[in-house]
């Protein structure tokens, strides 16, 4: 019979440094006969998630339990130590090296240990790396050669060829092109194990048997894809909104309700107090019917507080089940009189560290025109950013762009790490005050605790809503916006938010991505395509 492999997460909780509570009473399992995708919002804590499921970090409460063993992939590919290879990247360095010492004679126990029964790890690893268009890597390969969607696809390898009963995989399509992308889907088909992948990709996953989502709610799961967890999450918003409409309702008539009791007992009292003092009754007996009264009042007024905390504490739990994305709002910002206008030109201009078919180009950006720039990796995508950024001197031509052009790098380096991002937009941003600043990085979902930390503590996604609010509430805003990969780390809510930002924005866009979905929703007028025969540009549609 088959051993099922799984990762248990019972009564889980995470509490920061700082004393931040991130997560509490986790409890979910991942089994190997349906894999998972795993969503929420930048900051959530999916990464811290995911190294507790793999061992590699312990909960502050509760426990996580594996059967099996696991291999976790991290987000970033740290940078290689001097003297890495390919091997290491790949996480076989130490099994090749027992492996090369048990053939020089070595009869030591470790060394065979390490081996186990992997004495084909070499021609395997070679085999894998010809198989995913990686053929003029070795194991030895210096590691400081390969570019960051090689490196990400050396490591992916490793994880396909760890022999893991689970594998953890943090964002892996982040940085790969589109033929590594189905590259990568198409292994993940086959990965016969379990499989937890956290990814905003929504062609990686549509692949996927079910989604978990993480939110300050909890983890709650979905029984299908990407599409059926859209839908479903669309449903249970406009079920959610009803509930809520109802309740906030239901308080209003009740308020109402409790108001007209309150006026009815306070006339019984009026009425009350005038017949006994036209009675001319004893001290005694009126002091009782006061007593009696104010006994009766106050029971009213109880039961109305016990009423009125009911419906509130509804209200809430109504509320809470709102998820925040409407929280998630871009302002466009105002890009007048550059509709015809030319924003850049490159006249004959030469790229320098691209392939030879790629080196020359001429082009012509006019504003309001919106380009896509794909190709594969090491194409020449980022250089040719880089040189209408005007951080990167063309070999040969003429270059003209327009002054105010920003530009938006993969390692967001508009963004200065070590200051706090409510400063630098102050920097950026002088017409508005402190407080409409502080406002719009709210509807970006940065919140006042947040955008007092030095950037470079943020999340990936919350880095990258920083820089985007930074360079497009700049006073005056771009006529002209360069992004490279800018979905790459965004959560899906933000995503989304991002698409309506750029289909609304009135500059010229060039936008370099490998995510077609993502390319769709912006509305391109033009797609520009670095091919083996050189750079071809072309109208969408």
């Amino acid at each position: 019979m088959a051993t099922t492999h799984y990762l248990a997460l019972e009564d889980v909780s995470c509490v920061l440094p700082d004393g931040t509570l991130l997560f509490a009473h986790l409890t979910e399992t991942f089994d190997d006969q349906r894999r998972a995708g795993l969503v929420g919002r930048n900051g959530s804590g999916k990464t811290v998630l995911a190294r507790m499921l793999a061992g590699l970090q312990p909960p502050s409460g509760g426990r996580c339990v594996r059967a099996g063993s696991v291999h976790y992939l991290a987000q970033q590919i740290s940078t290689p130590a001097p003297g890495a290879t390919v091997a290491d990247l790949a996480g076989v360095q130490a099994l090749l090296a027992a492996l090369q010492r048990i053939e020089a004679g070595s009869t030591e126990p470790a060394d065979f240990d390490t081996v186990g029964e992997r004495w084909h790890i070499r021609q395997q690893l070679q085999h894998a790396l010809e198989q995913h268009g990686l053929a003029h890597l070795r194991a030895d390969t210096p590691a400081s050669r390969l570019s960051g969607g090689e490196a990400m696809r050396v490591a992916l390898i490793g994880a396909l060829l760890s022999e893991a009963d689970f594998l953890i995989l943090d964002e892996p399509s982040n940085h790969l092109d589109q033929p590594s992308r189905h590259a990568l889907i198409e292994q993940l088909a086959h990965w016969p194990r379990g499989l937890l992948v956290i990814s905003h990709d929504r062609q990686l996953l549509d692949t996927l048997d079910r989604i978990v989502e993480l939110s300050p709610l909890g983890l709650r799961s979905y029984g299908g894809n990407h599409a059926f967890y859209a839908q479903a999450k669309a449903h249970e918003q406009q079920n959610a909104v009803a509930e809520l409409d109802r309740a906030m309702l239901d308080r209003r008539r009740e308020e109402q309700a409790l108001r007209a009791q309150r006026e009815r007992q306070e006339k019984r009292q009026a009425r009350g107090a005038r017949a006994g003092q036209q009675a001319n009754q004893a001290k005694i007996l009126l002091d009782r019917q006061k007593e009696r009264s104010d006994h009766a009042t106050g029971k009213l007024l109880r039961q109305q507080a016990a009423t009125r905390q009911a419906l509130a504490q509804r209200v809430r739990e109504a509320a809470e089940q709102v998820a925040d994305e409407a929280a998630i709002h871009l302002h466009a910002p105002p890009t007048a009189g550059v509709a015809q206008r030319l924003v850049a030109e490159l006249d004959g201009v030469e790229l320098p560290f691209v392939p030879e078919a790629l080196r020359r180009i001429s082009l012509q950006v006019r504003g309001r025109q919106r380009i896509g720039l794909t190709g594969p990796n090491g194409s020449g995508k980022s250089t040719l950013l880089k040189v209408l950024a005007g951080q990167i001197q063309p070999l040969a031509g003429r270059c003209q762009v327009i002054t105010g052009t920003v530009y938006l790098d993969q390692s967001l380096g508009h963004l200065d790490p070590g200051r706090p991002v409510l400063e630098q937009l102050q920097q950026a941003q002088r017409t508005l005050d402190e407080s409409a600043l502080r406002m719009r990085l709210a509807q970006l979902g940065l919140d006042a605790q947040k955008v007092a930390l030095p950037s470079r503590l943020l999340s990936g996604g919350e880095r990258l809503k920083a820089a985007l609010a930074c360079a497009l509430y700049a006073d005056p805003p771009p006529p002209l916006l360069l992004l490279d990969e800018p979905s790459n780390h965004l959560d899906l809510p933000s995503l989304r938010a991002l698409e309506t930002l750029l289909t609304s924005y009135q500059g010229a866009l060039l936008v370099a991505s490998h995510d077609p979905v993502f390319l769709e929703a912006l509305g391109l007028t033009d797609r520009l395509e670095a091919t083996g025969k050189g750079w071809r540009l072309g109208a969408v549609g």
